[in-house]
Formats: C-alpha cells, sequence, structure tokens
C-alpha cells in the first residue's frame, strides 16, 4: 500500500466544511481560473493569428513571382512561365497551387459615385475553394482560357453598399491609359475580406480583360502567386520557387508575403510576446497560491506531523503526504479549468457569441484554433512547474520537532 498516498487522501476526505475543506477550494479555484485563462488566451490567439493570415495569403498567395522592376506601380510587366515549368514548381512537395494574375488600376462609377479601381484579373487557375469562405452573395465568375474575357465581377461588401448595387448590376469602369478606356463590368458576386485597403478597392474579374487593354497576348501575366502547403514551410517553398525562376533563363523576382506584410506580421508577432507574459504572469500567480496553500496546511497539520514523527515517521514520507496532496488540487483545479476552457471554445467556435467590429479587428466575431498541441503543452507545463513549487513548502517539516509539534495548538 502507497502510505502517502493513502493518508493524503484520507485528509482530504475529512477535511469537507472544515477551515481546510475552504483552502482546497480556493486552491483548486485558482488552478481551474488560471489554467482556463491560458487555454482560452491560446486559443483566441491563434484563431486571431490564423485568421489574419488566411485572409492575406487568400488573396496574395504565400509567394509571388513577378518582374523585377524598380517602380512601385500598380501595374506590373508582363512575364510568361511555360507550362512545363509551372509543373515543375507543382511537382515540389511544399507548393500547393500557382496561379496567374495581373492588376490594372483605374475608375469605377455608379449611381453618380466615382470611386478608386484597383482590378485584379484573374484566370482559370483561381483558387475558388480557398477564395470561397469570404463570398457573400453571388457565384465566382467563369474565367476564359484565351481569347474572349467575361466582363462579371466580383465586388467587396464595402463597395457595393457605397454604389449601391447588388448581384446582376452593372457598373462602369473607367481605365486611364492613351487614349482612356471604358469598360462595363457585371457584378456576379460580392465578398468580403475584413482588410479595408483590400475591400475599399479591389475589384475581382477576368486577366483577359487585362491583356486587352495592355495588348499582351494570351500567355503573358502580371505575376504568379504561389500557395505552399504549410506556412510554417514557407522558406523551403520560397527557396525552391527562386531556383526555378530565379536563373539565368528568367531572371524573375519571387516574394514573401509575410516579408511584403512585414508591418502585419511583426504585430502578431508581438501579440504572441504580450500572450507569453499575461501565461508567466499566471503561473507565477497559481504557484505562489499553492505554495501557500500548502503552508496553511502544513502548520494546520502540525501536530499530526509530530505524530507522525513520534512513530518514526521519515520527513521524506511525511513531505511525499503533503506533496501528494497538493498534486491532487492542482489536478482537480487542472480538469475544471479545461473544462470550462473547451465549453467556452466550443460555445465560441460553434454560435460566435462574442462579436467583434470587423472595421477594427479584420474579422466579425473572436475567433478560435483548436491546437490540441499547445493545449497538451499548457497543461503538462502547468502541472509541472506548479508540482514542482510544492516541494518548496514541505521542505519546513524536517524542521519540525515531534515533541513541540504534539503540543502545539
Amino acid at each position: 500500500m502507497n502510505l502517502p498516498y493513502f493518508v493524503s487522501k484520507r485528509i482530504n476526505n475529512t477535511e469537507k466544511g472544515s477551515f481546510s475543506g475552504t483552502i482546497h477550494k480556493v486552491a483548486i479555484a485558482s488552478v481551474a481560473l488560471g489554467i482556463a485563462i491560458m487555454v482560452i488566451s491560446f486559443m483566441v490567439l491563434g484563431g486571431f493569428q490564423n485568421s489574419i493570415k488566411d485572409k492575406i495569403f487568400s488573396f496574395s498567395g504565400h509567394l509571388q513571382v513577378r518582374k523585377f522592376t524598380l517602380a512601385n506601380a500598380y501595374e506590373e510587366d508582363p512575364i510568361t512561365l511555360e507550362t512545363s515549368v509551372r509543373e515543375q514548381v507543382l511537382a515540389h512537395s511544399q507548393i500547393r497551387h500557382i496561379q496567374e494574375f495581373a492588376h490594372k488600376p483605374g475608375l469605377i462609377s455608379m449611381n453618380n459615385e466615382v470611386f478608386g479601381l484597383l482590378f485584379k484579373g484573374m484566370g482559370p487557375s483561381f483558387d475558388t475553394l480557398s477564395f470561397a469562405p469570404y463570398l457573400q452573395e453571388g457565384s465566382f465568375p467563369v474565367f476564359s482560357q484565351s481569347g474572349e474575357f467575361s466582363n462579371e465581377v466580383l465586388i467587396s461588401e464595402k463597395q457595393a453598399r457605397q454604389m449601391q448595387v447588388g448581384v446582376g448590376d452593372k457598373v462602369v469602369a473607367y481605365f486611364i491609359m492613351d487614349p482612356p478606356r471604358v469598360r462595363s463590368l457585371v457584378v456576379k458576386g460580392i465578398f468580403t475580406s475584413g482588410l479595408e485597403d483590400f475591400d475599399a478597392q479591389v475589384v475581382i474579374g477576368d486577366i483577359g480583360l487585362v491583356r486587352s487593354l495592355n495588348g499582351w497576348s494570351d500567355d503573358q501575366v502580371g505575376g504568379y502567386e504561389v500557395f505552399v502547403e504549410d506556412y510554417a514551410h514557407i522558406e523551403a517553398g520560397h527557396d525552391a520557387l527562386n531556383d526555378i525562376v530565379n536563373g539565368e533563363e528568367y531572371g524573375y523576382l519571387t516574394i514573401r508575403m509575410d516579408e511584403k506584410f512585414a508591418n502585419v506580421f511583426d504585430w502578431l508577432n508581438l501579440l504572441t510576446q504580450n500572450v507569453y507574459i499575461l501565461i508567466g504572469l499566471i503561473l507565477f500567480v497559481a504557484c505562489f497560491n499553492m505554495v501557500s496553500v500548502l503552508f496553511i496546511l502544513i502548520m494546520e497539520r502540525t501536530s499530526m506531523i509530530g505524530s507522525f514523527k513520534a512513530f518514526g515517521a521519515t520527513n521524506q514520507l511525511i513531505r511525499r503526504i503533503f506533496t501528494f496532496n497538493g498534486v491532487r488540487l492542482v489536478l482537480k483545479g487542472l480538469l475544471i479549468g479545461n473544462g470550462i476552457a473547451l465549453i467556452f471554445g466550443w460555445l465560441q467556435y460553434s454560435y460566435q457569441v462574442i462579436p467583434l467590429d470587423a472595421a477594427t479587428y479584420y474579422m466579425s466575431h473572436v475567433p478560435i484554433d483548436w491546437n490540441w498541441w499547445r493545449f497538451v503543452a499548457i497543461n503538462a507545463i502547468t502541472l509541472l512547474l506548479v508540482g514542482v513549487t510544492l516541494i518548496l513548502p514541505t521542505a519546513i517539516i524536517s524542521r519540525v520537532s515531534p515533541v513541540k509539534a504534539i503540543r502545539f495548538d
């Protein structure tokens, strides 16, 4: 029989309703509250980071291939990658998809309202599956293979609201050229990204329109958006892509979107550091609380400690009794705290009970990320740190004199 475990269990069972029982409840509540806050913090942080990253990558790809230019213009110089080269890019294990694009700035008008326009031309390779979550109304335009092009476009919800148009309505686009060009476009769908700059001016349509305006051939594009399998391996995908398109034959420029939008990603990393500081403070408070609780329990059980020593119990055995007692409290707190965090996460994930201002936070509700490895790591680190901390107050047991302890009141 494990005597320390048996005695610690009896102590817990006999102290219900007593002062020690109240102390036990306070200890369990503090651990439960701490672990719940930590798990929820990482759920929300992970969801927020993933949501922002997914939006940026869905609208621009993880990587881009362009022609090198010193000008910082909205338009791109035309480039061409043969089918064999694109197949070589896709053959890399870290690259999932590649799609062509081209931009053309201009103006868009409807109901006597004129707004700035950045027309983004896409081709048949447009990854509609990744873009589908942002489509609010209508459907995707049918992009032409070559020659003729579609005049159907996707506009943002913000643009539709400003121009007071809906799916099926026509808008007029003016492209500033010499001479200026005017095109009539049909709204096929309405999207919302939550990215203010993108929603304010980008209109998605057929790349054939950009080709016709610029006088490009059917195989010329402004650039290519490349999607990797896992953002964690974006560097490997970038190196592989760079080796293919940045040689003597092409000499094209490869751009990482996390570097292009470095200010956004630096901000997300800063949020991570803030959460780590919060977690550190919570762990410190949890450890301090458990040390205080164990000190109180030891002081209350001083007479019992003296009796055990009088019967020949070693300091190590008595210390294990109180260590087991503390670990049991921690485990109960972890169980309750995880339950609270998981219930909150499920409710928020399923019903979006906490809304957000999309204009400020780039999303309409608090997002949740189910990262189970992080979940296990938080619990393991909490149990380890608090468990090790419990050794400190039990050291006082070796200084307890049996005679004085038995007389202690």
